[in-house]
């Protein structure tokens, strides 16, 4: 198997990186960020917002998004949780209401600043491939409703396979407001923009140890009067204790060949929507900007115990499974290869939303747990992080989402029966069975599992 620099498609595809040095010797800085994808990127940028003349030093284990900022789809919502269904049973209408607002101003905020990042404001398309999934389109353009969100749009299987050709599309929705992105180009412009405020940065700089007020590295460290932990599904190889809080997982990605003239004149698909189907291990999948077939799966792999390292950047057995999944959604593209192929880790907590802290007297804060949702949730994350570490007034931090933490997941040996059992549920639901009594049960706490 290549590393996955190679084998990811947005890694592979990056240009003329220059590798920022690493961390030598003692030093010192106002703030020091563990972590350089999305979550410390944001906050070094909303940092420097507040404060332009602050010090920031942000130290990455490996190169700038190299976890899973670079690994995604590259698929943004505008929704702050998973569905906006799931923001009023998570946190209730008044508070889904004002969640909404804050994704949608994101969103603006997000476009306006990607626009040279490959970002295609084109929403998303939610496929049905049952009479189940097509009452879960009209249930969402119902709470779209409610909200007071315009565009979204139920649709017929004709309407949907004039948009995207396959045999299984039983109709769908539109959903406006989200888009597309090369994630790379956006990690990439976060630091060009940091660089050029004075944020340094430290990269192949893995942090060994935090000791007091001092991140450690194997060459140097830095002394920060504020530490911000953005590391999201490697938080717990620095603090043990925040396993608790979320659990790692991996999902699987193929990137293809460009699409030939007459191969996307059948396909159709000249929208360009991101496109999720309706079961519980859904496909989601996008055209990048050189009309290649990005297709994966939220079929999160959980690898015991806690595992998060380059062993788990592939799996074969993901891999023939999505080669099958898109053989049997679009037939008459059997023959198309897949050349890139890789994995990365999320974190996903019960609530499917990501979890905000503190440790050591105030003196950490960290936030984690996008659950595969993060390009747009984790910058209001930055911006929630950057007035935590400077104590300054915001509306964010009112929100429930930060000052109410998610339900704990259980622990080791527990933790991958849960997994096992919740997989094997999952699966069974989406072949059309009743939902089982732990699923049940899972529901009535407002758990999930997925990515």
């Amino acid at each position: 198997m290549r590393p996955v620099e190679e084998s990811c498609y947005w890694l592979a595809a990056r240009n003329n990186y220059a590798l920022s040095p690493v961390v030598a010797g003692d030093q010192d800085a106002e703030v020091v960020i563990i972590g350089a994808g999305f979550t410390g990127l944001w906050t070094a940028y909303f940092l420097k917002e507040l404060a332009p003349d602050l010090d920031i030093a942000v130290v990455e284990q490996q190169t700038v998004g190299y976890g899973a900022s670079g690994r995604n789809a590259g698929m943004v919502s505008n929704c702050m949780d998973h569905s906006h269904a799931l923001a009023i049973a998570h946190f209730g209408r008044q508070e889904a209401e004002r969640l909404m607002r804050i994704g949608l101003a994101n969103i603006d905020e997000l476009a306006e600043f990607a626009a040279d990042c490959d970002f295609e404001r084109t929403g998303q398309l939610f496929v049905a491939l049952n009479a189940e999934h097509l009452e879960s389109c009209r249930e969402n353009a119902e709470v779209a409703a409610q909200l007071g969100l315009p565009g979204h749009r139920v649709l017929s299987a004709e309407e949907v396979r004039k948009e995207l050709n396959s045999p299984l599309y039983r109709g769908g929705i539109f959903m406006p407001g989200g888009g597309i992105i090369d994630p790379i180009k956006l990690t990439d412009k976060l630091k060009r923009v940091g660089m050029e405020r004075g944020v340094r940065f430290f990269e192949n700089s893995r942090v060994t140890a935090v000791e007091d007020d001092r991140v450690v590295t194997r060459t140097g460290s830095i002394r920060g009067k504020k530490i911000v932990l953005a590391a999201n599904a490697y938080s717990h190889l620095l603090f043990p204790r925040l396993i608790n809080r979320f659990i790692p997982l991996y999902d699987y990605v193929l990137v293809s060949d460009p699409l030939s003239d007459s191969q996307h004149r059948e396909l159709g698909w000249h929208n360009r929507q991101g496109v999720m189907d309706g079961r519980n291990f859904f496909n989601y999948y996008r055209l990048t900007r050189d009309n290649r077939i990005l297709w994966g799966t939220s079929e999160a792999v959980y690898f015991p115990p806690n595992r998060v390292d380059e062993t788990c950047d592939h799996s074969e057995d993901h891999y023939e499974s999505l080669e099958e999944s898109f053989k049997n959604h679009f037939p008459y593209l059997a023959d198309l290869r897949f050349p890139f192929r890789w994995g990365g880790p999320i974190a996903s907590t019960t609530r499917l939303t990501p979890v905000f802290g503190s440790m050591r007297k105030d003196r950490i804060i960290y936030a984690l747990g996008y659950t595969g949702h993060g390009i747009g949730t984790t910058r209001v994350a930055g911006k929630i992080l950057a007035h935590m570490a400077l104590a300054k007034p915001s509306d964010l931090l009112s929100l429930r989402m930060v000052r109410v933490k998610p339900f704990p997941y259980p622990p080791e040996p527990m933790r991958r029966a849960s997994v096992k059992m919740v997989t094997s549920s999952l699966k069974g639901l989406d072949q059309g069975e009743r939902p089982s009594p732990i699923l049940k049960i899972l529901d009535l706490f407002g758990i999930g599992f997925s990515s």
